[in-house]
């Protein structure tokens, strides 16, 4: 064989067990091919600067947004689900959970917080997609309620920002009953004269959607969000008809009067309290915050 197919010096190489592969979550893709740094993500509220797409965050980012340099008390934060139907799928809905919390860190998918946002006091409630889905089970429809009541105590406004896949469906009837839970606490926050502003994120659909999500004196979205109740397979075999183009979408929905704003997640901040601020007949503030 030619000495052309022989390496004759190997020079400096790696061992195998010691080679390093390039860190996990130093770069992120963009559904467009769009490469970014996630440092350089994160310093742009996880947002794709080139194609300006909106990543997925949860409410540890949210409340770094929302909330004056990110100080918070948070509620009800030991508050867990249980397993009253002894509800058995492929796997067992107790053992679900205990992989969800162990792989999250969280205890449900809504944390709820009370702090400062442009120096006004605000409840904020926050889904988080991560723990199975976003899912609304008695949990979620408890803290929120309980997050409501903290805004009447306080005489304050209440944020809620959705991301849910739904109702948890092994909780049957009871993950329904918090629609009706959670809207009737609206009705009382409405009761006491207090603003409630509903920011719907990608995605919000099924249960959600059709409750607290839709309820809001204003309504906003975050840009390309999924906006729905069922999906659009099930609509579409429901309704025998092609669907439009960016059906479901935030812009699409919009269009068709079901939102007041779409709010880049740069803004958030500054619009939301704007917003308040209009709502509450108070001087507008927006301009106390320094741009970015």
């Amino acid at each position: 064989m030619s000495s052309w197919f022989k390496r004759k010096e190997k020079g400096i190489q790696t061992a195998t067990e010691e080679k390093k592969d390039t860190p996990r979550g130093l770069w992120y893709k963009s559904p467009t091919g769009k490469i970014v740094e996630s440092e350089e993500l994160a310093k742009n509220h996880y947002v794709s600067p080139e194609d300006d797409y909106h990543v997925r965050i949860g409410s540890k980012e949210y409340f770094q947004i929302l909330f004056d340099d990110n100080k918070f008390t948070e509620m009800d934060a030991g508050l867990s689900s249980k397993d009253p139907l002894k509800f058995e799928d492929t796997k067992k809905y107790k053992d679900r959970l205990k992989e969800a919390e162990k792989k999250t860190g969280l205890k449900d998918a809504v944390r709820t917080a009370y702090g400062k946002s442009m120096g006004r006091d605000l409840v904020i409630a926050c889904m988080d997609f991560s723990f199975i889905g976003g899912s609304m089970g008695s949990v979620v429809g408890e803290k929120i309620a309980r997050a409501i009541d903290k805004a009447i105590e306080k005489k304050v406004p209440f944020v809620m920002i959705s991301k849910s896949g739904g109702a948890r469906m092994m909780e049957a009837a009871l993950s329904l009953m918090q629609l009706a839970k959670t809207s009737a606490k609206l009705a009382q926050l409405a009761e006491a004269g207090l603003p409630y502003i509903s920011l719907c994120t990608d995605p919000t659909t099924g249960g959600t959607t059709a409750s607290y999500a839709m309820l809001g004196d204003i309504n906003i979205a975050e840009p390309g969000a999924l906006i729905g109740f069922a999906g659009p397979r099930v609509v579409k075999e429901a309704t025998g008809k092609e669907l439009p183009e960016g059906f479901q979408t935030a812009e699409f929905v919009l269009e068709h009067g079901f939102l007041d704003f779409i709010v880049h997640r740069r803004e958030l901040k500054k619009k939301i309290n704007l917003y308040l601020d209009l709502v509450l007949n108070q001087p507008v503030r927006v301009e106390e915050v320094p741009e970015e």
